[in-house]
């Protein structure tokens, strides 16, 4: 059964830091897909979810919250820039390729699983070629159906021995000969983009009928890289492509979450009417995705109707209202995401699982080297990431990463010296930080 809201907020917890409001929004929608299903067929497919548009500043979560949901659910996601696209009928890239590369991936998805299914007989499909190939033995040679004789008694003993050898990796640097599948040749057409699926396939397909198609030949290996060929090749045949398709195409139907990012960006405001225009039909062209169409894929038509859409934008210079009323109503559920404080900024380095600072300690950890950070050191770290942000762009959370990457270049560069232990407290921070931080010339370039 999916989680509750609140265990699904207690899981975002564990990586995003503050946007209550947020958490919830989504662990609501992510809920409500499953109470859709209990319910009776003839009311299932009036129920539709309830889209969500997040409204705050870039590197506040936004993103994070969606993608972690996603994983949480194990659900296909896709983050797409709204700015990207362009009305049909102008140069850029189509709206219905969203849903394809939706497709592709809970195709991924559920290859995976699939290939989890089979990789015992995989394994062993695979070991039985390595073998084959380290006693020469030709692949379709058949058992002759007698008593095994002596010298046969030698061959399986022999083959035992090689087995454990095998399967201990001493024989990993061994090279040998063995038949692997050649790598088909990607046909790229000038003129033709990743949206033109159909024809892109009929291109691929006749080259290949030109060229033998996927055809097989004796390469010389490692036992180590033969053995993986060999397990994937392997592992390849014992799928069922069709079955993985077919529960991809019902997974985006009705687990499906797609981010829009930037939606505020194709907005209309009175004061840009000429390209107004184009961002409006860019609207318009979302519109029936989201609204619940039918999109044709390689794979099969996809029906958009369940997929959960999440857009947002910061909506500095513009604001929800300013999308067309059709869009806005099919995202109803809004919420605000809240600038990050210094408060924020503490936590982040903290409280979540993967923060910053546990990451540079477990990287140095591999060098033999000590890291602690005192209480007074992150709270200088926070400090200075609101300043910057401040006084230059705010890009919030992201501006961690410049100022820990800064903080710590000495001690990653020292790494392989004998340095074993470092303290970072406040007056290191400063030392390395503080004159950088209010040189606001500087701090641009740098932080």
């Amino acid at each position: 059964m999916v989680m509750t809201p609140r265990e699904t907020v207690g899981e975002l917890n564990k990586f995003i830091i503050g946007q209550d409001a947020a958490k919830r929004a989504v662990a609501i929608a992510l809920r409500n897909r499953w109470r859709r299903m209990q319910v009776d067929e003839s009311m299932r497919d009036e129920i539709t979810p309830k889209n969500i548009l997040m409204i705050g500043p870039t590197g506040v979560g936004k993103t994070e919250i969606a993608r972690r949901l996603a994983r949480l659910t194990n659900a296909p996601f896709v983050k797409v820039e709204a700015t990207k696209f362009t009305e049909v009928g102008y140069v850029g890239r189509d709206v219905d390729s969203i849903i394809r590369d939706l497709v592709e991936a809970a195709i991924a998805i559920q290859r995976e699983a699939a290939m989890t299914e089979v990789q015992s007989r995989a394994d062993h499909a695979a070991e039985e070629r390595i073998l084959d190939a380290l006693l020469k033995v030709k692949p379709n040679e058949e058992p002759s159906g007698q008593e095994p004789a002596n010298g046969d008694e030698a061959a399986n003993a022999t083959r035992d021995w090689l087995r454990q050898k095998l399967r201990s990796g001493d024989l990993n640097n061994k090279e040998i000969e063995i038949d692997v599948a050649t790598q088909g040749v990607k046909v790229l057409v000038p003129g033709i983009g990743a949206d033109m699926d159909d024809l892109s396939d009929q291109i691929q397909s006749a080259f290949e009928n030109i060229t033998g198609g996927n055809r097989r030949k004796k390469t010389k290996l490692s036992v180590k890289d033969a053995w993986r060929r060999a397990r994937e090749e392997e592992a390849s045949n014992l799928l069922n492509e069709d079955e993985i398709h077919n529960n991809a195409i019902n997974q985006v139907e009705e687990s499906g979450i797609v981010f829009l990012d930037e939606i505020d960006k194709v907005a209309s405001r009175d004061d840009y009417a000429g390209r107004d225009i184009a961002h409006q039909g860019v609207q318009r062209d979302l519109l029936p995705i989201i609204e619940g169409s039918t999109v044709t894929t390689r794979y099969g038509s996809v029906k958009t109707d369940h997929i959960l859409f999440i857009a947002s934008g910061a909506f500095h210079l513009s604001k929800p209202s300013d999308l067309i009323p059709e869009l806005q109503g099919r995202l109803p559920i809004r919420v605000e995401l809240s600038a990050l404080t210094p408060d924020d900024f503490e936590r982040i380095l903290t409280d979540t699982d993967v923060a910053l600072t546990k990451q540079y300690e477990a990287l140095l950890a591999t060098d033999g080297i000590t890291v602690e950070y005192t209480s007074d050191a992150v709270r200088r770290i926070a400090e200075i990431a609101f300043e910057v942000n401040e006084n230059t762009e705010n890009i919030g959370a992201r501006r961690l990463h410049t100022i820990m990457e800064r903080l710590m270049d000495e001690v990653s560069f020292s790494a392989g010296d004998t340095i074993q232990a470092v303290k970072i407290d406040a007056q290191y921070v400063n030392e390395h930080l503080e004159e950088l931080a209010k040189d606001q010339d500087l701090s641009r370039f740098i932080l």
